[in-house]
């Protein structure tokens, strides 16, 4: 569903990065439009990390955005994400 460029980074991930909350809610809109399947968006957007071994949680966090980490963990209940992928993934 989501390519990833030469370093393994999504646009999901830089925006994360850069703290760009619009960007990724014109994504999380996008997505709906799409119809994508709540495992697809939890598998693919939550849970997928870049080559580095860090998802879009761990940029956001390591750039300080909080706001941004308010809205994917808000976004992360409506998925349904189980806490235990949280845990692993975001985590640790």
């Amino acid at each position: 569903m989501l390519l990833k460029d030469g370093y393994g980074q999504m646009v999901w991930y830089v925006a994360a990065e850069g703290g760009q909350i619009e960007l990724l809610e014109k994504m999380w809109d996008w997505a709906k439009e799409l119809q994508l399947k709540p495992e697809e968006l939890r598998n693919q957007l939550w849970l997928t990390k870049h080559n580095s071994g860090k998802t879009a949680w761990h940029n956001a966090a390591s750039a300080g955005h909080v706001e941004l980490l308010e809205t994917l963990w808000n976004w992360a209940k409506i998925l349904q994400v189980k806490p235990e992928k949280l845990r692993y993934h975001v985590f640790l």
